[in-house]
């Protein structure tokens, strides 16, 4: 088994550069367990989930982690926040011409400086002279993805952030949550369908290729993640009163199945690099709500081994000729449980 096995053809085109005006005006494909495919509109969600259903949803809000400076003695340099060590001190991946040296001073927009002061694998340890967080909040670009082929303006600090969004510390939106706004919501919990937050702070590997090392050793990058005892109590009264755990998005999935390792879901906290790929065998959620995925990417891996290979590339081929917008700010899909999960 090869990432090679998960690939289709994305147009460029049709890689969503913008939001849409009105969260909830983005399209839905609907995959049921069996069946033909369905396309819909995300406003439709509510036909969708019962009363009794239970949303799981992240709620990691994204940093503005991206800082463009230079390097002590010349030369541009940017940062991408990887994770914060303390307020002065960060895990970051540096883009220069030449990769800056250890004890190389760096000098960032707003007047921050930064030291070198070592190497974890592909990233660099970085102390700054200042609060790092307040920093990036005053002077810090919104970290849009690369396939997002602009630079960040100021309305995105709005619009990649979820409505769920409260604790800092992602480099990456949980994008399934970017389609719901707080009206989608209240008709959504006046209809008795419950919300139960998760969280799991993105990092930046999500956007990278899956390597064979990562699927020889059936492990991925580290993310900080929280399932609390509350959210347990949640997902065990759903399951008393005959409702299902809808997980809104991959990470949620994630989060989910890494507290229910031990074959009963229970409270976590740290980290996780688990792989979800072939022969996982799920066990907390019943639906699947999440936005088309890179070709190639672990993300589209969790999905197809969640509804089946065959079944998610032919709807993903579905999405393309009916021109869905594709990945951070693009469309949605819904997916029963199907045949490819154990």
């Amino acid at each position: 088994m090869g990432a090679g096995e998960y690939s289709y053809y994305a147009p460029l085109e049709l890689i969503a550069q913008q939001p849409l005006e009105r969260r909830g005006a983005s399209r839905l494909l609907h995959l049921p367990a069996k069946g033909n495919f369905k396309d819909r509109r995300f406003s439709e969600l509510p036909r969708l989930l019962a009363a009794g259903d239970l949303l799981v949803v992240n709620d990691t809000a994204v940093v503005p982690a991206r800082l463009f400076g230079a390097k002590q003695g010349g030369g541009r340099v940017e940062m991408l926040l990887e994770r914060m060590l303390d307020d002065n001190r960060a895990v970051a991946q540096l883009r220069a011409n030449r990769p800056p040296r250890k004890g190389q001073a760096l000098v960032f927009e707003g007047g921050a400086r930064a030291l070198v002061a070592g190497r974890r694998g592909a990233f660099f340890v970085l102390e700054f002279d200042c609060g790092l967080r307040a920093h990036l909040m005053r002077h810090g670009h919104i970290p849009l993805p690369p396939y997002i082929r602009r630079p960040d303006a100021p309305g995105d600090r709005a619009a990649y952030q979820t409505v769920f969004a409260r604790r800092s510390g992602a480099v990456a939106a949980p994008t399934a949550g970017l389609h719901f706004d707080t009206d989608l919501l209240a008709d959504l919990q006046r209809q008795g369908v419950e919300v139960a937050p998760i969280t799991l702070h993105v990092g930046a590997g999500t956007f990278k290729p899956v390597s064979a090392e990562q699927i020889s050793r059936r492990e991925l990058h580290s993310e900080f993640m929280q399932v609390s005892e509350e959210v347990c109590a949640s997902v065990e009264g759903c399951r008393r009163r005959g409702g299902r755990v809808c997980a809104v998005g991959t990470t949620v999935m994630r989060a989910l199945e890494t507290a229910a390792q031990d074959g009963e879901l229970r409270p976590f906290e740290g980290e996780t690099r688990l792989f979800i790929m072939p022969g996982f065998r799920f066990r907390v959620a019943d639906l699947l709500l999440t936005n088309f995925h890179l070709p190639d990417s672990s993300l589209l891996m969790l999905v197809c081994t969640y509804s089946g290979r065959e079944r998610v590339l032919e709807a993903y081929r579905h999405a393309v000729r009916e021109r869905y917008r594709l990945f951070s700010y693009g469309d949605a899909m819904f997916l029963e449980r199907g045949a490819g999960a154990a």
